[in-house]
């Protein structure tokens, strides 16, 4: 009896495929959230001691390399959401020989990318800034930001994947805990390499990839010793191409569309950029805090997902249905009722990470547009959720090119173009979420749920 009770406390799988459906939807984002908010936390903290004790120009180096970071990276990012898709759907159809082998094709991915990655993107790091005309007093701290970043890479998409695949199965807990410890890492080491070593870009960089090698160990040492259906085996850690066909039928049209969405957002940097790096420095910290909401909504899609790949599996349609209907509802309070908070308090919240009154005033103008409309960026990625979650990947991807990328490029040629102001600039944020989750939305309706009317129960293992 003992050791059935160790066994069961040594497992990280949930069934999402049984039982009420909000309790449990919210019993898995929350924890995503208060990761992705301690994420943040630490996140922050960088940009907070790098802001007060190394000055405007330094803040500007770290702050403008987001997106440069996320074009890279992203398409690869998109994989992991295959795999989670993959995991998460051979877990809800109970074929666990199918699972092992895309959770272990996945793994093996992530280690081969990563080092591929943070090789290219430490070598290309300025000629890429170059081209985003990055300011003069900015580039070099930028340029050395993004080489340290990159030597982590490894770290980072080991964790990444392996957080992924313990989410596929409805372990949100432990990733949050060890969330909690890297962070640590990451403010300790913040504090020790730019205030007490004066390290300035430097030192933040090294603190970031100290802390992503904490959280990869972690997660890998909870997979490795999990008792679970999902535990990892590293003499199993190999490609196999059914696994990575259905990895890249879902992960690499989500990469795609992420690492697109960041062409767009790197030209809308490049748009900051020309204007100086004190609104650089002021788009950056709105940015920042801008990601406290987006993480809490980032949640719902993923919960979205997962628990559509599940109970899509399980061919349980009628609960794929209900849990975008859920996370619809709960993605719009949060997007409102944080939005607005943080439209409310948003000068004292930047002026924490920079008292300049220009790099407050700049930010402030950001959230005016932002922050009241962020929800309609919530409610496109949870469609998006739910259309991946049951199997397309290609349509998504397309509308959201469209519907965001594509519009956006067109808005900063023609109408902004037209109108030279920071206002006019932000404005193609909700205009694009507006388009792309109604578009999104009709596609659901009129060509997804056809695939769910087709659905039929997976017998019952009992």
């Amino acid at each position: 009896m003992f050791r059935k009770k160790r066994e069961a406390r040594g497992r990280i799988e949930v069934n999402m495929t049984e039982g009420p459906l909000l309790p449990r939807i919210l019993a898995f984002s929350v924890p995503l959230i208060l990761t992705g908010i301690l994420q943040l936390l630490y996140n922050a903290a960088d940009v907070i001691v790098v802001g007060n004790y190394a000055g405007h120009e330094a803040l500007a180096a770290v702050s403008s390399t987001g997106s440069l970071i996320n074009l890279l990276v992203n398409v690869f990012m998109g994989l992991g959401v295959g795999a989670s898709v993959a995991v998460a759907r051979n877990y809800g159809a109970r074929d666990v020989r199918a699972m092992r082998k895309a959770e272990h094709t996945a793994m093996t991915l992530a280690l081969f990318m990563g080092v591929g990655v943070g090789a290219f993107g430490f070598i290309t790091a300025r000629p890429l800034l170059q081209l985003m005309d990055s300011p003069p007093d900015v580039i070099d701290g930028a340029a050395l930001y993004v080489r340290i970043y990159f030597l982590g890479m490894p770290a980072n998409m080991l964790y990444n994947f392996g957080a992924a695949i313990m989410r596929a199965v409805g372990d949100t807990k432990r990733p949050m805990i060890y969330l909690m410890i890297s962070g640590l890492v990451n403010v300790l080491l913040n504090l020790l390499l730019v205030i007490v070593f004066h390290m300035d870009v430097a030192g933040v960089a090294i603190a970031t990839v100290a802390s992503q090698v904490v959280s990869m160990v972690l997660v890998l040492l909870c997979l490795l010793r999990t008792r679970g259906e999902i535990q990892l085996n590293i003499g199993e850690c190999r490609i196999d191409g059914k696994s990575l066909r259905e990895i890249l039928r879902i992960g690499l049209p989500a990469g795609l569309q992420g690492s697109l969405f960041s062409v767009s957002n790197v030209l809308i940097q490049s748009s900051v950029n020309s204007f100086g790096s004190l609104v650089v420095a002021g788009n950056g910290v709105a940015s920042n805090i801008e990601g406290f909401v987006y993480t809490a909504m980032n949640a719902q899609h993923q919960a979205d997902m997962t628990f559509a790949s599940q109970n899509y599996g399980a061919g349980k349609a009628d609960r794929v249905r209900k849990t975008m209907w859920c996370c619809l509802g709960i993605v719009t309070v949060i997007g409102l009722s944080m939005g607005l908070l943080i439209l409310l308090f948003g000068a004292p919240l930047m002026s924490l990470y920079n008292s300049e009154e220009q790099v407050i005033s700049y930010g402030m103008v950001r959230m005016g547009v932002i922050m009241p409309t962020y929800f309609l960026c919530g409610l496109m990625d949870v469609m998006v959720g739910q259309l991946r979650g049951i199997g397309y990947s290609i349509m998504p991807m397309i509308v959201s090119l469209t519907g965001a990328c594509l519009l956006r490029i067109v808005w900063i040629l023609t109408v902004f173009a037209g109108n030279h102001t920071l206002t006019v600039l932000y404005l193609s944020y909700p205009v694009s979420w507006f388009v792309t989750f109604g578009i999104h939305f009709l596609c659901y309706m009129f060509v997804a749920r056809k695939r769910l009317d087709q659905l039929k129960p997976v017998p019952s293992a009992d």
